[in-house]
């Protein structure tokens, strides 16, 4: 098969796959205006249910609402029917995902719904399908071509019904005012979360102090900054005040410029009163003020107290740089 061929089919499926986002684009109607106001004046939860590759989609959209404030829960149809319904409370949303609206099971699962009386959603390409006379409400997709020649790997639908639960979510999120504050909450381990709580106090514990006094000689200057690996040293007086810093590039300046360095003592090349930052600040913060002042070291201070000392190598690890 030749490259421009390969190119060709893969461009076919990229452009099938649109088409049917842009039919899905002019399809939400008052029955998705209505399942976004049942979910947001009730709050309750909603159970997603699918199978085969609907199933993992229904994994993609829980995953999607919990992070965006929508409590979720995934159920598979087939674990449903088999006994694990139980996990639907009376006031929990059913919506059950799938194309055709036919499958053995997913049709089990809608009968067994409507017994339980829950209100039922319908993710479904066919209004008319088993599903979609069961159901309460119908979240409409459009899916008229797979882009496999064969019209059977779901490919198109799949996108689509990916498709129709975003915006679900981030209708829902929108309505909602939930801002990036309550996003980060959900995600604290990610960069936004780390952006909007992660202190100074979370990244120095593990550094060591680096610290020599005013009177020390430069082989102590050294031996300091090797000891803890962060480049540089704080300068500190008897009361532990933070008053200077001194890094790797002083010691290089000053043994290149002073050919009477051995004499030097640690206030002789520290820079005096050094940028630092409060302990309990935001570590962004730190980080823009490391960048704004071009150093890779930036000391902690509590109430004039040196603290540590922080480097960019731990903004780096936490994915802060």
């Amino acid at each position: 098969m030749l490259k421009k061929d390969i190119k060709s089919i893969a461009k076919k499926v990229v452009q099938i796959e649109c088409d049917t986002l842009s039919k899905l684009a002019m399809s939400f109607d008052e029955s998705f205006v209505e399942v976004v106001h049942l979910i947001q004046k009730f709050n309750q939860r909603l159970i997603i249910c699918g199978i085969g590759k609907s199933a993992i989609v229904a994994q993609k959209i829980v995953a999607t609402l919990n992070s965006t404030g929508t409590p979720s829960i995934f159920l598979h149809a087939a674990d449903a029917i088999h006994g694990d319904s139980g996990i639907i409370r009376t006031d929990d949303i059913v919506m059950i995902i799938s194309k055709s609206g036919e499958t053995s099971e997913i049709v089990a699962l809608a009968s067994l719904v409507r017994t339980y009386g829950n209100t039922m959603v319908a993710m479904v390409s066919n209004r008319t399908s088993t599903l979609g006379k069961y159901s309460d409400y119908i979240l409409f997709v459009p899916v008229e071509q797979e882009a496999d020649p064969n019209m059977l790997a779901p490919t198109s639908s799949t996108i689509a019904q990916i498709a129709m639960g975003d915006a679900l979510a981030i209708t829902l999120l929108e309505l909602r005012g939930f801002s990036k504050e309550e996003f980060a909450k959900y995600h604290p381990g990610g960069s936004l979360g780390k952006r909007l709580f992660m202190t100074v106090e979370d990244l120095y514990q593990n550094n060591g102090k680096p610290q020599v006094n005013p009177s020390q000689n430069i082989e102590a200057v050294i031996l300091e900054i090797s000891r803890h690996r962060l480049g540089a040293t704080a300068v500190v007086d008897d009361q532990g005040t933070l008053i200077g810093i001194i890094t790797d590039g002083d010691l290089r300046r000053m043994i290149q410029g002073n050919k009477n360095w051995n004499n030097a003592k640690a206030v002789d090349i520290m820079t005096a009163n050094p940028k630092s930052i409060a302990v309990k600040s935001l570590a962004v913060e730190a980080l823009g003020l490391a960048q704004s002042a071009s150093i890779n070291q930036v000391p902690i201070v509590n109430e004039g107290k040196y603290e540590g000392m922080i480097h960019l190598h731990d903004f780096l690890r936490e994915g802060l740089l």
